[in-house]
């Protein structure tokens, strides 16, 4: 069972930026693509981004593209999600989950969470 686990969270003003990273256990971390993920007070999860088990192939949620960038270290089997421009929208819990396979199909586990909030 892959745990993972999510780190960087915080307090930013609007316009600033945040790196979260997101650190698995375990040897196949590169077998299997990867994405973010966020739930906000009162509504559903959403996705953010994804990116498949090499890096060449990502994916963002239309609020999110042009600001915030995923990516993945395979080394240090380590996910990344750099958000640039933040808004107050952007505040959420935010989630990273793996999935079964080299491309992105369904969420297989997830972390624990790592809050962001952008104040105006």
């Amino acid at each position: 069972q892959v745990q993972l686990v999510e780190s960087g969270g915080g307090l930013v003003q609007h316009g600033g930026s945040l790196r979260l990273s997101c650190a698995a256990s375990g040897r196949a971390f590169s077998t299997y693509a990867m994405g973010w993920f966020r739930q906000a007070p009162g509504k559903e999860r959403e996705f953010v981004a994804r990116i498949n088990w090499s890096g060449s192939n990502t994916d963002y949620a239309d609020s999110v593209k042009g600001r915030f960038t995923i990516s993945r270290d395979n080394d240090k089997n380590t996910v990344y999600l750099q958000m640039n421009s933040l808004k107050p929208e952007d505040t959420a819990v935010y989630y990273c989950a793996n999935s079964y396979s080299r491309s992105w199909r369904e969420v297989r586990s997830w972390g624990q969470g790592a809050q962001v909030t952008v104040s105006s």
